[in-house]
């Protein structure tokens, strides 16, 4: 019996949402008395691998092959499901990121798993009890689900647990994982990555706005607010629909769900859709003109005003405090 933690890799780098899941992982193999081994899956440099130590692996199976350079969901699902059969592993811990959202599922039909998907908490292990508080209903509620199964794979929401070091001696071993070419049918070719960027699902600070920014030309004082603050930028549906901003800083039901430290919404109404994607955000700080906005009752602070008198205040306020 053992822990697994699927370490996920950007072009040979781990992001802060792998060492969190690494973290998380450690912290489940500690309540198991038992050892955690990371699988990373594409060309990762060893330094970085042993970076994992850190934070609670005891050993890396390190899979390389030119196959799996490119994330391919159900070869990747193999090889993490072969990884856990080899170490006897009946928990198998992983973001719940994009990728991950893809690959929990497939695993746990592999390894006829349970699954909690959206954890948001460390299991709740009494006796043969094994429960996992999640989110629901597309982040506006959390549940308690126990997995009764003898597998089990965990999908651990980003920003939920945090990143914890905790050193350990680290194995690093190869991998020579059995790819099928029915695992194959679908490749991806090429990633174009915006590198400048921070990225969403993994920002602790995101400074979003809507329609009350009136045109894409406004932008700018929230692009300087975010840049003082270390955060990365969002919008509402309506914003990316009229293409004020891409497609990607696009928040909600219906775009990206994200759980960081600190939200600030800015000319945005909160409707229950948007409200679905950033409910899970542990601060929300509301700026709106309209007292009236369904925002304001989620807000865990809220300024009445007009986002064309407070940002730029705001603004200045910042750059007086970093002086």
């Amino acid at each position: 019996m053992s822990v697994l933690v699927y370490v996920e890799q950007a072009e040979g780098k781990f992001k802060k949402s792998v060492f969190e899941a690494v973290s998380y992982a450690k912290a489940i193999a500690d309540q198991q008395s038992t050892n955690l081994t990371a699988i990373s899956i594409g060309n990762v440099a060893e330094e970085e691998l042993k970076e994992l130590g850190k934070y609670g692996a005891s050993k890396i199976l390190n899979v390389s092959v030119d196959q799996l350079k490119t994330f391919v969901n159900q070869a990747y699902a193999s090889v993490i499901a072969s990884a856990a059969e080899k170490e006897s592993a009946d928990i198998v811990v992983l973001s719940n990121s994009f990728s991950g959202k893809g690959l929990a599922p497939r695993i746990a039909v592999k390894l006829k798993a349970g699954l909690a998907d959206g954890a948001v908490g460390l299991p709740k292990i009494d006796g043969s009890k094994f429960e996992v508080k999640k989110t629901a209903f597309s982040g506006k509620a959390f549940a308690i689900t126990e997995l009764t199964s003898a597998n089990k794979i965990i999908a651990l929401n980003p920003n939920a647990f945090g990143v914890k070091e905790n050193h350990t001696d680290v194995v690093i071993e190869n991998f020579a994982a059995d790819i099928k070419q029915s695992d194959l049918g679908t490749v991806i070719k090429d990633i174009v990555r915006a590198t400048d960027k921070i990225s969403l699902p993994d920002a602790e600070l995101v400074v979003s706005a809507g329609r009350g920014l009136k045109g894409p030309e406004n932008w700018g004082m929230i692009e300087e607010l975010a840049n003082l603050l270390g955060a990365a930028t969002a919008c509402s549906k309506p914003v990316s629909d009229a293409d004020w901003r891409p497609h990607s800083e696009h928040v909600g039901q219906t775009g990206i769900s994200i759980s960081p430290n600190l939200y600030i919404a800015i000319g945005i109404s909160g409707a229950i859709q948007h409200l679905a994607g950033v409910s899970s955000s542990k601060v929300i700080v509301v700026i709106n003109k309209d007292p009236e906005a369904p925002f304001f009752k989620v807000a865990d602070y809220g300024i009445v005003g007009d986002a064309f008198e407070v940002i730029p205040k705001l603004i200045e306020a910042l750059k007086a405090h970093k002086a």
